[in-house]
Parts: C-alpha cells; sequence; structure tokens
C-alpha cells in the first residue's frame, strides 16, 4: 500500500496534476483546484495548521500521512512535505490508498 500511494503521487507529479509546497498549495486551494492536500508526517504544527485552516474554507479534505517529508520528496522529485492533488481522480485514488 506505501508504495502504491507513493508511486501514485509520483504519476500525478509527472502529469502536471500537483501543486507542490506549502504556498503553490494554497494557490491551488484558494483557486478552486485543488481536490484533496496530503501532508507528511513530520510537517510542523504551524505549517499543518495554515493548511487546515485554508481547506476548511473551501471543504478540501487535508490528510496527514504516514511518510516523511524524505519519502514523499522522493516520490514526486522536490523537496516537500506538502502536496496539493488538483485532479478529482489522482486525488479520489490516493485517499482509498492511504
Amino acid at each position: 500500500m506505501q508504495n502504491k500511494f507513493l508511486s501514485l503521487l509520483g504519476m500525478a507529479r509527472k502529469a502536471n496534476r500537483v501543486s507542490l509546497g506549502f504556498d503553490k498549495s494554497l494557490d491551488a486551494i484558494h483557486s478552486g483546484n485543488s481536490h484533496a492536500v496530503f501532508l507528511a508526517s513530520d510537517l510542523s504544527e504551524k505549517t499543518k495548521r495554515g493548511l487546515v485552516f485554508a481547506a476548511e474554507e473551501t471543504n478540501i479534505a487535508v490528510i496527514t500521512t504516514e511518510f516523511s517529508i524524505f519519502e514523499i520528496s522522493n516520490a514526486v522529485g522536490t523537496k516537500t512535505g506538502v502536496v496539493s492533488v488538483n485532479d478529482a481522480g489522482f486525488a479520489k485514488k490516493l485517499k482509498t490508498l492511504i
């Protein structure tokens, strides 16, 4: 299950269906492009709170994964602990894999 989630996250990145990092994910949430936001398990509480607050206003799921920043970064090819999935299909499948 773990490998499937990370592999699918990598595929979503290659398909250009994600926003990486806090600022770009916030932009995706506010613009209505985001369908789900996945967070690294070792992300700071301050960062989590900021995203949860923004996502609650727009009814977008913010899910803390069991994966570290290092693991998520390896999957998407860029150092990040925040990934906004901007495609309904990818978001739905990734939610089932968590």
